[in-house]
């Protein structure tokens, strides 16, 4: 192993951590709908992702060259401003779950990354070509991509399939979600592992312990894919219950099509070397699989929040880090504090997620998206509404007649049957 000093080891463990955030943040990318539509038992899935996971690490370092030589200039960055960078994307990742928004891991890193870069040696320190080709254009690309091809995909889906039983047909695509779901998490694998193995690779160039150009050891592979493996073996619960069917309401055959077009996505951009955002393409092809089936729909709030997280993560992610970058310029004393406000941030957050506790036993509860509840003139229409036993003997030709003693004892009733609404709805 290349000669470690203390603060690159800390930086190593740090980028270790947001791996092991990264894992359970994205879990919900490849597991939501195989777990909302029952094709696997929570648990179940998420062993099989964090094992496929692990898998993937090991098949592709494309996107790892990415990170490492691409993003930023090597020369002059130093240890220091990676673990600003790391700083930044795991507190922006911990936010996001806490709040059970699926934001991207990848830009998070990105964000961090770039901020620190930018406050430690000007912005000449970031190639913003490669940001543009490899960052920004995928991060709109790929909702779009993988939306369209999983709306048609869900279209052909029902088209297809409309001849089979109902019954024959549910079993049928809930195994193809098993065998979809699997082939997004090993996408994924190849994906957002790689981002660790890269920022550990760029932080041991600029430790001297690597030299320029110098692809991923093969320990720093094992490692990112064991510390990811054991972060999406945890469930990212609140994320997978946002995703899964916060977002939208998936039949197994819309599950099959939102999976397969998603990893199709994630595995072409890992071949070319995108640093891609699993989340953006899975929430994408959720979505499409959503609007391809007929009455299908997304609900609109939620994927407007999703978006506005988005667009923050970058910014928010950079500011963070370029924050932390100045801090440790005073030394030792910075390096040492932004550590304890990393941590003490951490703790914080798991302890006010345990408030409200979701986890696999009620990851498939009730959702905040529940239907509305009536207004004034519905409740007045339930109330001068003949009940249906009266329609029937009317139907039927009956002699019961109808007396304003009937009339007066059945408007209460059906008013009382509707929920009260609050005196503005309508």
């Amino acid at each position: 192993m290349e000669h470690i000093t203390l603060l690159l080891g800390i930086v190593i463990i740090t980028a270790l951590v947001f791996d092991f955030t990264n894992g359970f943040h994205d879990t919900a990318n490849a597991m939501a709908t195989t777990i909302s539509t029952g094709a696997l038992k929570p648990k179940t899935a998420v062993a099989m992702s964090a094992v496929l996971n692990l898998v993937g690490a090991f098949m592709s370092v494309e996107v790892a060259k990415t990170i490492s030589k691409g993003l930023i200039n090597e020369e002059g960055i130093q240890p220091e401003v990676i673990f600003a960078a790391l700083v930044g994307a795991i507190l922006w990742n911990l936010v996001t779950w806490l709040v059970g928004l699926p934001s991207s891991s990848s830009h998070a890193l990105m964000g961090g990354l770039i901020g620190a870069a930018v406050a430690s040696a000007g912005i000449g320190a970031v190639n913003g070509s490669v940001v543009v080709t490899k960052v920004l254009i995928p991060a709109v690309a790929a909702p779009i991509v993988a939306g369209a091809a999983a709306m048609l995909a869900a279209k052909v889906t029902y088209k297809l399939g409309g001849k089979v039983g109902g019954r024959t047909a549910t079993k049928g695509y809930r195994a193809g979600q098993i065998a979809s779901a699997g082939l997004v998490s090993l996408a994924h694998g190849t994906n957002d592992a790689q981002k660790t193995m890269g920022i550990i690779t760029l932080a041991l160039v600029a430790g001297g312990a690597l030299d320029s150009g110098a692809n991923p050891p093969v320990w720093v592979i094992v490692s990112a894919g064991l510390a990811i493996a054991l972060g999406t073996s945890l469930g990212g619960w609140r994320i997978i219950r946002t995703l899964g069917s916060g977002l939208t309401d998936l039949q197994p055959q819309q599950g099959f099509a939102a999976q397969t077009s998603a990893a199709s996505v994630i595995l072409a951009s890992s071949t070319l070397g995108f640093s891609l955002s699993t989340t953006h393409a899975c929430s994408g092809a959720v979505m499409g699989a959503g609007l391809g089936r007929k009455g299908g729909v997304v609900r609109w709030s939620t994927a407007t929040r999703m978006f506005i997280a988005w667009g923050l993560t970058l910014p928010a992610a950079a500011v963070v880090a370029s924050g932390a970058e100045l801090v440790m310029r005073t030394g030792d004393v910075g390096v040492a504090a932004v550590a304890l406000f990393l941590v003490a941030s951490c703790v914080a957050i798991w302890l006010i997620s345990r408030r409200q506790v979701v986890d696999h036993s009620n990851v498939n509860g009730a959702q905040a998206a529940a239907a509305e509840e009536p207004g004034v003139v519905t409740t007045a229409m339930a109330a001068v509404t003949v009940p249906p036993t009266m329609a029937a003997e009317a139907a039927a030709g009956t002699t019961a007649a109808v007396t304003d003693e009937d009339l007066k004892a059945t408007i209460p009733a059906a008013a009382s049957a509707a929920p009260a609404a609050p005196a503005a709805a309508v």
